[in-house]
């Protein structure tokens, strides 16, 4: 039986961390051992458990993370993302809601620009939390899947989106099981479309990879050795260098250049860094 506060995160090189009543207790071992964001944001040259501890006890207090005192909005910022590319759409009302998760709540319906940016852009790969019931005021209860347990489905989020009427929705998933589902449950509803954002893609196996491009709109491709091959070879529209996100659907594609006019252009980076060991 989990923890009543317990929350399982992975993160920086795809590390698994545990965070219980607001301490870590957990690290694992980063699967990657250079990241080309946190060199560029931290100085961290390589991944180490010290370095992952250290970072997510800052986002704890910076900004309450797997807390009460969760900040929970953030104001867009010139980036370039999953969570930075959702908020762009609903400004621009080309998406009706947003299907994602967040500690303290599990699978949430989002339909504020502020609360997509500040709950995505700050934590990525959340595996299993619990409720935190000030986390859950702020959302609200009705747009929380499961206000009692926190669970996350990402199947059942968008379906619960459909029952509250939204049609165009964009869901963030990490796993190529879901990519099929959903587009099953796309073609049950009539009228519904359903965007795909795949994001944490690290680690996928080739089988995967194929899966989540052949399903989904738009897949990060983290240090992910196929996403990256795969997506290449297929010829997708390829926005960054670094780590690049693709555009798979014409949608995607769309979305994507959408938010990169927004934020003034994409700069091309000589010599761009590139996650080690791709996996």
């Amino acid at each position: 039986m989990a923890d009543k506060d317990e929350h399982v995160i992975e993160a920086l090189g795809k590390t698994r961390v545990v965070i219980k009543n607001g301490k870590v207790v957990e690290v694992g071992k980063p699967k990657i051992e250079y990241c080309p964001i946190f060199d560029k944001y931290r100085g961290i040259k390589k991944l180490t458990p010290e370095h992952v501890k250290g970072n997510i006890e800052f986002r704890i207090k910076d900004f309450g993370m797997c807390t009460g005192d969760r900040t929970l909005r953030m104001k867009d910022f010139l980036s370039f993302g999953v969570s930075e590319t959702l908020n762009t759409l609903t400004e621009e009302g080309l998406i009706d809601a947003a299907v994602t998760v967040c500690e303290g709540c599990g699978t949430v319906i989002l339909t504020e620009s502020e609360l997509i940016q500040g709950i995505g852009g700050r934590v990525s790969g959340l595996l299993s939390t619990t409720p935190l019931e000030e986390v859950i005021e702020v959302i609200g209860k009705e747009n929380v899947l499961d206000p009692e347990t926190a669970r996350i489905s990402q199947v059942d989020g968008v379906l619960k989106a459909i029952d509250m009427g939204y049609k165009r929705i964009a869901v963030t998933v990490i796993s190529a099981d879901d990519t099929i589902k959903l587009r099953e449950v796309e073609s049950q509803h009539t009228g519904v479309k359903i965007y795909i954002f795949v994001a944490h893609a690290t680690e996928v196996t080739k089988e995967d990879a194929e899966v989540i491009l052949d399903h989904a709109d738009v897949v990060t491709g983290c240090a992910s050795r196929y996403i990256r091959e795969i997506g290449t070879e297929r010829g997708f529209f390829r926005a960054g260098d670094s780590i690049p996100i693709f555009g798979i659907t014409e949608d995607g594609k769309k979305f994507l250049e959408i938010r990169i006019e927004k934020i003034g252009g994409l700069k091309e980076k000589k010599d761009a860094q590139i996650p080690k060991p791709l996996i």
